[in-house]
């Protein structure tokens, strides 16, 4: 199996990804991250709420980026449930480079 490049998005700490989009903020990344396994993995909400352990309704809430009352936590587990590692780097910024978060995959 072909492996695909590995993507990376920045987005400075307060949301804004500098280019005038708005705020975006981890979970949606996160969010966008499990529907595209999802969808790659064709499963259907039944399935992936087993997979997941979570009510039908929260795999919804997901699927249509709905998020309030959808922790970061509970995206972080999906992911792995999802079978991905999911790695947490902090490191310092420094004054050249700007705060931002980082969700690769």
């Amino acid at each position: 199996m072909a492996q695909s490049k590995t993507k990376t998005s920045a987005f400075r700490a307060n949301g804004s990804n500098g280019k005038g989009f708005g705020r975006v903020d981890a979970k949606q990344r996160l969010a966008r991250k499990v529907n595209e396994i999802i969808d790659k993995d064709g499963l259907n909400q039944g399935e992936v709420a087993q997979l997941l352990g979570m009510p039908q309704p929260k795999v919804s809430a997901i699927r249509n980026y709905k998020l309030r009352g959808i922790s970061l936590h509970r995206l972080l587990l999906a992911l792995t449930a999802l079978g991905q590692q999911v790695e947490i780097v902090v490191t310092p910024s420094g004054q050249a480079l700007p705060n931002r978060i980082n969700v690769a995959g």
